[in-house]
């Protein structure tokens, strides 16, 4: 009646369960990465716009200067 045979391997409920837990850690460290970098970029936005705009008139004002 009682098969032996037809036990369950406990071992495969305990090796899915870690790789579950593993897959979330990482899920959940690559969405803060991201997260955090967007939110420094949305801070430090205005800084870089700011520095590429004066890089960018002062090309203009070279170039103005070398064709007269």
């Amino acid at each position: 009646m009682n098969d032996p045979r037809k036990k369950k391997n406990p071992t495969l409920g305990v090796a899915v369960f870690i790789v579950v837990v593993v897959l979330l850690v990482i899920a959940t460290i690559l969405y803060n990465a991201i997260t955090e970098k967007r939110e420094y970029d949305r801070e430090n936005a205005v800084d870089s716009v700011a520095s590429a705009a004066s890089s960018a008139a002062a090309a203009v004002n070279a170039a103005k200067g070398a064709s007269q």
